[in-house]
């Protein structure tokens, strides 16, 4: 997806630009954990140093919080496109495009370097055997020897900042957007608009869900086994299915693959 919107100029706009970016976290954030896990599982060793699982905990929180306020802006994004159209080149310009994303990466790595270094000071006293499948704060807190509620709560404060806030703007701008679908005159505009929306809501409730699951609701009412299940959607299933989901249900996507392969089928010739 994006080797496709570099690719072809007429996917150069805010929208696509914002698309590749997450089309390039996706691929990041799945390289944060299923490498490890396809080696543990192959190799038959379960094991990981206490150094590559701090980095693994970098990464991993950077762009699960760099995604959740990336989606946003993708929901901002269309609530500006469908509901203020003549203020669109100047909502979103290229300058407040590059804004955004640098803003979400730059908000994310610093929440993330935070509750990594806290993570690794905590004295672990118990079994070092962490009950997931790859690094996770809420499943390395019952392994530590002091009364950690304080840090459960700054987690629960960075879920809610990073994951529930996003999660009700994008509510509020597709709630806003579908209000003025419904009012559309045009058919074909309304088809159009409605089919990008519910692409992006797709994505969105299929990311988050879990999400606010396993972060925000309280560990007395889950297990860890529902939590490595739950894990399974957001890191692996989304970030996979992300690209399909975009590719397949957008016709300028479908239009710009058919373009490539003609070029690519020509020069073969």
């Amino acid at each position: 997806m994006a080797a496709l919107i570099f690719l072809d100029l007429r996917l150069h706009t805010p929208m696509y630009f914002l698309l590749s970016q997450l089309s390039l976290m996706d691929l990041m954030y799945i390289s944060s954990t299923v490498p490890k896990m396809v080696y543990n599982f192959l190799s038959g060793q379960k094991s990981i140093s206490f150094l590559c699982c701090g980095v693994q905990i970098f990464f991993f929180v950077t762009l699960a919080c760099s995604e959740g306020l990336l989606l946003a802006s993708m929901a901002y994004d269309r609530f500006v496109a469908i509901c203020h159209p003549l203020h669109y080149p100047i909502r979103m310009s290229k300058r407040v495009c590059v804004k955004m994303i640098l803003g979400s990466w730059t908000l994310s790595s610093i929440n993330s370097l935070a509750h990594t270094i806290y993570t690794f000071q905590i004295p672990y006293c118990r079994s070092r055997a962490i009950n997931h499948f790859y690094c996770d704060i809420p499943a390395m807190m019952p392994l530590a020897c002091v009364d950690t509620w304080d840090y459960e709560y700054m987690v629960f404060v960075s879920a809610v900042l990073f994951l529930l806030l996003p999660f009700l703007g994008i509510t509020m701008s597709y709630g806003r957007v579908l209000f003025a679908v419904f009012h559309m005159r045009s058919k074909e505009g309304r088809k159009k608009a409605f089919t990008t929306c519910s692409t992006h809501l797709t994505v969105v409730t299929f990311y988050y869900t879990p999400f606010v699951y396993t972060y925000l609701w309280p560990k007395s009412l889950r297990s860890p086994e529902e939590d490595k299940i739950l894990a399974v959607f957001y890191t692996i299933l989304a970030p996979m299915l992300n690209p399909i989901v975009y590719s397949l249900r957008n016709k300028e996507v479908l239009g710009a693959m058919r373009r490539m392969w003609g070029m690519h089928s020509s020069r073969k010739k």
